[in-house]
């Protein structure tokens, strides 16, 4: 029976989100991962060709984890569309305060990421994540009545921009999110789509 690999790529991937948490994405070498981890450069050259490829795989590898329970939150309302929102609101400070290093890497761009140079499987990952926001959050719009103009501006603000105003505030600042985070979250989403017709009523 084959020995299992003594670095996987998992290894790699999370002293990557330690260095980006600490000192920000040019933290992230090849060299500095390797000896987070403890292990030889040729080791992540081995499991990635270079440090756009890395870089790519610990942002795509963060994004999703975080979409996975977004997705989730967002298709646990049982036909009540407002609470959907505030779910996903909810799971956004929800999942930073479980997730703090985790989170501390999302609040950078993809940009921040080189990914004007990622391998294309990681741009069609990208993409494809991207599309599947937009799908999901014109969904919501569409059982809220909110498919244009403001009112789709208001849903998005709701479901993504506040909840992660509410993250970014506090953990740039290097402090734990407060005890009252997630209600903020979630009340903010409610009083933001206060006026969108709701189920059966549009």
């Amino acid at each position: 029976m084959a020995r299992p690999p003594r670095y996987d790529v998992s290894r790699f991937l999370d002293a990557a989100v330690e260095l980006v948490a600490d000192a920000g994405p040019s933290a992230v070498t090849m060299a500095a991962v390797a000896k987070a981890v403890g292990a030889p450069s040729g080791s992540v050259y081995h499991r990635f060709p270079g440090r756009p490829a890395l870089l790519a795989e610990v942002w795509l590898r963060t994004v999703e984890g975080f979409q996975e329970g977004w997705f989730a939150a967002l298709g646990s309302g049982a036909g009540d569309p407002r609470a959907a929102a505030r779910a996903a609101a909810v799971h956004v400070v929800a999942w930073s305060r479980a997730h703090p290093r985790a989170a501390a890497l999302l609040l950078y761009g993809a940009a921040e990421f080189a990914q004007d140079d990622w391998p294309e499987p990681s741009v069609l990952r990208a993409e494809a994540g991207h599309r599947r926001v937009g799908e999901a959050v014109a969904g919501l719009c569409a059982e809220l009545g909110a498919e244009a103009g403001p009112a789709a501006d208001r849903v998005a603000l709701a479901v993504i921009d506040l909840p992660l105003t509410i993250v970014r505030r506090h953990l740039r600042r290097g402090q734990e999110l407060p005890a009252h985070a997630e209600d903020l979250a979630g009340q903010s989403a409610l009083l933001l789509l206060g006026d969108a017709p709701g189920p059966g009523t549009g």
